[in-house]
């Protein structure tokens, strides 16, 4: 009876999951103890890794470029949501005006800026940017990962700490950023530097939450950054391989078991003397006989195993596979719709939950701020800071099918005309002045471009000019 009762304790106690197991088949298998740690050890390695990746390995050049131009496109723009909309007008065309002087740098313009941010958040796993003021504008300069030093970690008092080169208060906020004043390749970069301490609120640091507590940043390559470095290793041997195969290589043997050569015997390497030419024929002496090379032809199961891993690593980037390869052959329109929807669930909870929450809306805050309280415009800082970010149009593969979907949607009172006009990356007002200052113009030109209708073809024999 208490035999019983102990074997029942322990049957409670036993570990009824699988993956929980133990025993032969996960000996060796890898575990995550305390992924905070580990993602600060990783961290580093991952992020050089991956920039070598992206810039000598097609298929990670490709996922980068695809996921740049997923989240940001032709740039998010964020559009005010001011109760004046005479304010509100003014506003969005005052930000417009200022993304051209965006870059501190002066290379390029706020929105290209988004799309080198997207990048480096992508290879890097995060993007850093510091916000400054030139001549009385705002301006925006990218800094490197390297440059926010992650092995500064250290105890400040009362609570406070830097981590990975972040100084926390007390309560866990982030309060500044300790910052090399040099990139890293640069001459002055190998000199011993001194980290500057810059308020977290002139800082703008870009990356993806996975755990609680997250400081830093990982690559997005990291689940299949090793299998990019094998695929990699494995078609550079399969490229020689052809190289190999598509050399002719003749073997001249002596059925008499003497050693020989072509000609005079004092060509190195041995070739044939001389050459071949269409339509040559060659005299061997007696006795010798020439046998050419065979080599083994690359079969279907390689092309089949090269696909096969290319979709494992664009599962692990969270692309659609025809999306990262390029490879339309065995796509159709269901399974591109269907991969685009899913690919845009993704791409859209990415453009909210970080780019316009980490990016946008702090650039948004620290510019209309500075608008206002230098009088460039009118209103209160606390109406002026509401605002919406604007994400670029995503187009489908049938854009009619969709545009007559929306147009039913918005009959029905399914969508307002707001929304679809949002989707499409527009400013609603500024279109509707754009459309009304047209339309004025073609009236005041006498011009009619309203869409003509279809001739009624029904009409027996009636002419199609007056149906």
């Amino acid at each position: 009876m208490l035999k019983h009762a102990f074997q029942k304790i322990a049957n409670t106690f036993t570990r009824s999951y699988d993956g929980a197991g133990g025993g032969r088949r996960w000996r060796g298998r890898g575990e995550m103890a305390a992924p905070l740690s580990v993602m600060n050890a990783a961290r580093g390695p991952l992020m050089r890794r991956a920039r070598y990746l992206a810039a000598n390995n097609a298929l990670a050049a490709s996922g980068a470029d695809a996921w740049v131009s997923g989240l940001v496109g032709a740039g998010i723009k964020p559009q005010s949501a001011h109760p004046d909309p005479a304010i509100r007008s003014t506003l969005n065309l005052a930000f417009e005006l200022w993304t051209d002087a965006a870059d501190a740098d002066g290379l390029s313009d706020f929105y290209f800026l988004q799309a080198i941010i997207a990048r480096r958040l992508v290879v890097d796993g995060e993007a850093f940017a510091v916000l400054g003021i030139a001549d009385g504008r705002l301006n925006i300069r990218l800094i490197d990962a390297e440059q926010i030093d992650p092995s500064l970690n250290r105890e400040l008092g009362e609570g406070r700490r830097i981590v990975s080169g972040i100084e926390f208060d007390s309560a866990g906020r982030r309060v500044a950023y300790h910052i090399l004043p040099e990139r890293p390749g640069t001459p002055f970069g190998a000199l011993p530097l001194t980290p500057l301490r810059v308020p977290a609120e002139d800082v703008i640091h870009v990356f993806k939450p996975d755990i609680a507590g997250q400081v830093r940043g990982l690559s997005w390559f990291a689940p299949v950054m090793l299998r990019l470095s094998d695929l990699d290793a494995w078609r550079d041997a399969q490229l020689m391989r052809q190289k190999i195969a598509a050399l002719l290589t003749g073997f001249v043997t002596s059925q008499t078991g003497t050693a020989g050569s072509f000609g005079d015997g004092t060509q190195a390497p041995p070739t044939i003397a001389e050459g071949l030419e269409p339509g040559t024929l060659k005299v061997l002496a007696p006795g010798e006989n020439v046998t050419f090379s065979t080599p083994a032809s690359i079969g279907d199961e390689v092309i089949d195993f090269a696909k096969i891993t290319e979709r494992e690593i664009a599962v692990g980037l969270g692309l659609p596979a025809w999306i990262l390869t390029g490879d339309l052959t065995q796509a159709n329109y269901g399974s591109q719709r269907g991969g685009l929807v899913e690919w845009r669930r993704r791409i859209e909870a990415l453009q909210h939950g970080v780019l316009s929450f980490q990016l946008i809306r702090p650039v948004w805050r620290r510019w209309v701020t500075l608008e206002i309280l230098s009088g460039r415009a009118s209103g209160t800082v606390e109406a002026a800071l509401p605002m919406k970010a604007i994400t670029p149009r995503q187009p489908w593969i049938d854009p009619a099918k969709d545009v007559r979907a929306e147009i039913e949607a918005i009959e029905a009172g399914l969508m307002s005309r707001r929304e679809a006009v949002t989707a499409r990356g527009l400013d609603i007002e500024a279109l509707d002045s754009e459309i009304a200052a047209d339309n004025a113009r073609a009236a005041g030109l006498g011009l009619d471009f309203t869409t003509t209708k279809t001739p009624n073809t029904d009409a027996g024999n009636a002419d199609p000019q007056q149906a």
